[in-house]
């Protein structure tokens, strides 16, 4: 069997993941909750933008925590094609979980479908993650643990959903954000728990990228688009800042013409 180490870095990878999961969370309760209060193609617009930033804090996550993983005995490549393949699976399975949530007429039902389609989205994206590593030896988890991983994926993503629609103060969205960060890291490393590596020493080249080849610059894009997308989302005016604007200009109007 071979060593795993799963913060190669010390604390830096874990942290740095956490951070990211917590962006993503906040980007996406903020834009579910613009969308709650918007009708028509703003709806759509802001649920996409959800979509969006949830699911790529959550890759981000999953692949700046994997920066730490380590195998003795072996290096550790990446299949690219897969690895995309994930990045998308979060952010489409993400998706029809918010539009679920933002366009369902039973709130109730429409959160418990969200959550699990969300939940069981974030769980594929991180085995599929997981399927992409390419090393010399063979993978092996342990099927109570995973089951673990995907509850606390499931529970993780209703709780976010949850939050969308009864949290609208800022700081009740930031503290919601802190909870869900923690629990898809928790789900990431509970996942992480079950693996196990059987190491066959080989010369061999191994197929894929390293993850400095590709997995880090990849974060960094898709950290810098969550970096963006929040100056977007903290400079957009929100409804009620549109109609109290839409309610000055008309008093104004209305007294310049008034005799």
């Amino acid at each position: 069997m071979g060593h795993l180490d799963h913060a190669a870095y010390g604390w830096l990878t874990p942290a740095l993941s956490y951070v990211m999961a917590s962006i993503g969370a906040a980007l996406g309760l903020r834009c579910t909750v613009r969308a709650l209060a918007a009708t028509g193609s703003s709806r759509r617009n802001w649920l996409l933008t959800a979509a969006s930033a949830i699911g790529t804090g959550i890759w981000t996550m999953h692949f700046v925590a994997m920066l730490g993983f380590d195998v003795t005995g072996t290096e550790i490549h990446y299949n690219v094609p897969l690895t995309i393949l994930s990045l998308l699976v979060a952010m489409l399975v993400v998706g029809a979980g918010v539009f679920a949530v933002g366009y369902g007429k039973d709130r109730g039902r429409a959160l418990v479908l969200g959550g699990l389609t969300t939940g069981l989205g974030v769980a594929s994206m991180h085995y599929l993650g997981m399927a992409a590593l390419r090393l010399h030896g063979e993978i092996s988890y342990d099927p109570l643990t995973v089951g673990l991983s995907v509850a606390i994926a499931v529970v993780a993503a209703t709780a976010a959903l949850w939050a969308a629609l009864n949290i609208k103060s800022p700081v009740a969205v930031a503290v919601a954000s802190l909870v869900m960060g923690a629990a898809v890291s928790s789900m990431h490393y509970t996942g992480m728990m079950a693996v196990a590596v059987s190491v066959s020493p080989a010369d061999a080249a191994l197929p894929g990228a390293t993850a400095m080849q590709f997995i880090f610059p990849l974060a960094v894009g898709l950290g810098s688009y969550l970096f963006i997308t929040a100056a977007f989302v903290a400079l957009s005016p929100t409804a009620d800042e549109r109609a109290a604007s839409a309610s000055a200009r008309y008093l104004g109007d209305h007294a310049a013409t008034a005799p």
